[in-house]
Formats: structure tokens, sequence, C-alpha cells
């Protein structure tokens, strides 16, 4: 803390403050070329923002599905479908003459006698169920439960012991990946274990009779005998017959003659999904969404149009050249609604007459001209109602024929798919436009990089590091001058201490003389 003035009685701390502002300048000035440099290298940044996002349309223009997408009606309730742009437009019968369902099984009998309550320890009720509960020594007992699906079967053992409840039984059962549901009823008092998914895998000779929920009854008694759950029940010619039911595919005839099978109530053929909701028989229609394919084109178009006015704007926005950004000092004095109409004057023509941009633009603006060399019928942008407008000040913005381009895309979209498209020896104005888009972005990162960069990797970066650098050296330079202001004035104080101390002395003896 300092003081100055008390033997000259000068304001010495405001001295030094305006001698300061005025060796401050060359700061202020390098701190608002630094500001500069990056109100240039945001819009620069922002340029590629708009770029990227065209350039993500333009890559969805290059895709066959952008073109043929395909709507679906079908007669009857009997079958839904969707289908993808590969599918091919027509009528498709398809009779439906069995759904797939999920197997399950269930107790034969009441398991339980009164008394019971499946959420206390089973050894403690072992005398509640009615076929009895078998434990070992050690109070526990074991079964294995085994399912099937594609890859095959899956089992899986499960120790039970003294603590554990029926519903806790149950509970690992539905939390393990057999894909097995499994709960108690008390109104039934029988437990029901039931599949997750639909379908026959395991074949009728197959293990445990064919089950899609198998377990030997022998070694895991606490199935098929406490809980009453059998793989099969013997009939009067001793025969066995599996006890388990659903466990089926769905059973389907496509188009009158090729009967096919699935193991879940869906099935994709020729690119068109469907869907089995109950047996009887559909008639599924496919047809070109023309309206889908409209909007994706008018959506890039005009999108195309959004970039081009903004880039437009930018490269012929008015430079205020006497709107200088702002330094920190000067924002203090100044309200909130007064620094944000300061600085959009002060942003104002970071890019006018930039060549970069302007390249960018009448690349793009060159890829619509150019005919695209493919086997389709269309070869000009024009021939599909898409224009330039005649108006030069809009700077290359498009124009569309709507009723032309939808008649485009419902007699050929796959011309129209392939004008948009090409080849990478022939490209087609898509790909033209992400390699234009590409060039100037490169460009544009070369200068003011990315959001992620590190400012030694762009051009706008090094020369802010070198501000930065130079203010730094400035400012310890200013210490070092306060440092000496204060210096001469502590010493002009000291002087002047000095001589009014001397002026006392000489007035105190001539004073005393008299």
């Amino acid at each position: 803390m300092r003081i100055g003035g008390l033997a000259s009685g000068m304001n010495t701390d405001q001295i030094i403050k305006d001698l300061m502002n005025a060796e401050r300048q060359p700061l202020n000035k390098m701190e608002q070329d630094r500001e500069w440099l990056t109100y240039k290298r945001d819009a620069y940044r922002d340029v590629n923002k708009q770029l990227s996002e065209l350039d993500t349309m333009a890559f969805d223009m290059k895709l066959q599905r952008s073109y043929n997408s395909k709507d679906v009606s079908s007669s009857g309730s009997a079958v839904s479908a969707t289908a993808l742009s590969s599918a091919d437009e027509g009528s498709y019968k398809m009779e439906v003459t069995q759904l797939a369902e999920a197997a399950y099984n269930y107790s034969q009998g009441e398991i339980s006698k009164d008394g019971f309550d499946p959420d206390k320890s089973m050894f403690d009720q072992k005398d509640k169920f009615e076929n009895g509960i078998n434990f070992d020594a050690d109070n526990k007992f074991s079964f294995s439960i085994t399912t099937y699906n594609e890859e095959g079967a899956n089992e899986k053992m499960f120790t039970v012991d003294e603590t554990s409840s029926l519903n806790d039984v149950l509970k690992d059962i539905n939390d393990s990946d057999l894909g097995v549901r499994a709960f108690y009823d008390k109104g039934s008092d029988k437990v029901m274990m039931e599949r997750t998914e639909t379908g026959d895998f395991n074949p009728e000779d197959g293990d445990f009779l064919g089950a899609e929920i198998g377990f030997n009854g022998q070694t895991s008694p606490f199935l098929a005998d406490t809980l009453g759950i059998k793989n099969g029940v013997q009939k009067a010619d001793g025969s066995w017959e599996k006890a388990e039911q659903g466990g089926t595919k769905a059973k389907f005839k496509y188009n009158n003659s090729f009967e096919m099978t699935s193991n879940t109530n869906s099935y994709s053929l020729n690119g068109i999904n469907y869907s089995f909701n109950e047996v009887g028989t559909s008639t599924v229609n496919v047809f070109n969404n023309v309206d889908d394919s409209f909007e994706k084109v008018m959506s890039f178009v005009e999108k195309y149009n959004e970039v081009i006015d903004d880039l437009n704007g930018k490269t012929e926005e008015k430079r205020y050249r006497d709107f200088q950004p702002l330094t920190a000092e000067q924002k203090k004095d100044m309200e909130e609604e007064e620094i944000e109409l300061w600085e959009e004057k002060s942003k104002s023509g970071m890019l006018k007459g930039d060549s970069v941009v302007s390249g960018a633009l009448s690349s793009m603006r060159q890829n619509w001209y150019s005919p695209v060399e493919t086997d389709g019928e269309y070869s000009m942008a024009s021939q599909i109602g898409i224009t330039t407008t005649s108006n030069y000040r809009e700077g290359g913005k498009l124009e569309v024929d709507e009723d032309q381009l939808r008649q485009a895309l419902r007699d050929n979209p796959d011309s129209v798919a392939k004008l948009f498209s090409g080849t990478d020896a022939n490209p087609g104005i898509a790909r033209r436009l992400e390699s234009s888009i590409e060039n100037a972005t490169q460009s544009i990162e070369r200068k003011a990089g990315k959001p992620t960069s590190l400012d030694n990797n762009f051009m706008l970066g090094r020369q802010i590091e070198s501000i930065n650098d130079d203010m730094s050296s400035f400012q310890d330079r200013l210490t070092a001058i306060e440092n000496r202001y204060w210096r001469e004035f502590g010493a002009m104080e000291k002087a002047i201490q000095k001589m009014n101390s001397q002026s006392a002395y000489l007035m105190q003896n001539f004073g005393g003389g008299m």
C-alpha cells in the first residue's frame, strides 16, 4: 500500500494512475488486436459448423434409401408390415396358419396344505407341501433346468438352502439367463413356468420329450414331485406324452406357394418386415413414398440455401473499424446492453471479402451446373426441377419446381439417386458438395482450428499466443515503470519534506532572534 503527497499535498496516486494510463495504451492496443483475432477465429469456426451440418445432409443424399422410401398397406388384420428402401413395389399375399407361441408348464395339482406361505423358509414349512420336500443332511437340495434357443441347450443348476422361500427360488430362476419366467399363484395353488421367447427349438425326439423347459424328474424331484411340474405324462398305452404346452413356430405361406416357418411372429423377406398378428390371410402392398423422398430433398435444398445465404452475408457484411474491441477496463464503465451493441458492431465484417469462404461458395455453386455422367435418365439438376436463382444478388441459392421434382421421384427414383450420388469416378452432386465442403473446412481449420485444437496448431492461434507473450512482457515493463514513478515521486516527497524542515528551522531561528 502506497500513500503519497503527504509533504507536497499533491494527489500522487491519481497522477501516477494517469501516467500509467498513457503508458498502457500499447497494451490496450494489443488486447484489442487479440480480441479481434478471437472474433475472426470464432467467425471461421461458425462457418465450419454450418458446413458440417450441410455435409451431414449431403451424405444422406448419397444414400439410395433417401429416394426409395417405401410405404406399406395391408388388407386384413392377420399380417402387418414395414418395408426397407430395398423392397420392390408390388403386392404380396401372406397366409398365416399358425402363430409362434412360448412354451409353458405348470403344476398338475395343488402343491400345498393349509397354512403354507411362499415367502417363508421352505425348510421350516417342509410339512406344508402336499407332496413333501427333501433336504439333504446339510439342509440343502439342488435341481437343474435346461432351455433351448438358436444356439442350442442352456443348462442352469440351482442350489437351495434352508433359508430360501419358494418365492426366492422362483426369483432366482427368473433372474437367470435361461429365459424362463416362474411364479406361484396362490388362488390356484400352482406354480407356472413359461419361456420368455416364442418358438420350438427342441425337437419332439429330443431330450425331455422335446420340452423347451426341461429337467430330470429323478435328479430334480423338487420340480417334478414337490411342485408337480412334469416333463411328460404316461398315456393308457404306456407311452409318454409331453406335458408342456406351447413352444410352437409360426407357420405361413408366401404368395400361395412358399411354405415357411419362424420361431417368432415376425419374418423379413425381400426387404419387407412382416409381423403376424393372428391366423388368417392378408395382402401386403408396397409402393414408393414420394412424399417422404420429396421432403428429404426439400430439406436438403432449404439447408443449402440457408448456408449460402449466411455465408454470402458474412462475405458482404460491413466492417465498422471505429468500433474496436472493448478492453476489460472499458467494459467496467459500460452497461451490459451497451457492451452487446458495441460488440455487435465490433464483430461485424470479420469475413468480409474472405477468399476461403468466397471460394467455397463458388465451388458449391458450380457443383449444381456441371452434368453428372451416370447410366440413369437424369444428368442435370435442372432435369428434376432444381435450378439456381436468376437473381445474382442471392448468390446461387436454389429454386425448386416442386411438381417436376415429385414427378421425377415418382417416375425414376433410382436415377434421382444416381444424380446425387454418382460414383467415385463420376461423382454426383452430393459427392461434389462433400468434396467442396471438405476443402473449405480444411482451409478454415488451418487458419482457425477446431474448438478442441491447441492454439499452436493453427495460424490465428499462433498469432493469439504471440500477442499473449507480448502482453505478458509489456505488463512486466509497466510494473517496472510504475515502480519507477513511485520511487521518483517518493524522492520528491523526501526532498520537499527536507526543504520544509529546513524552512521551519530557519523560521524558528530568525523568529527567535527578533
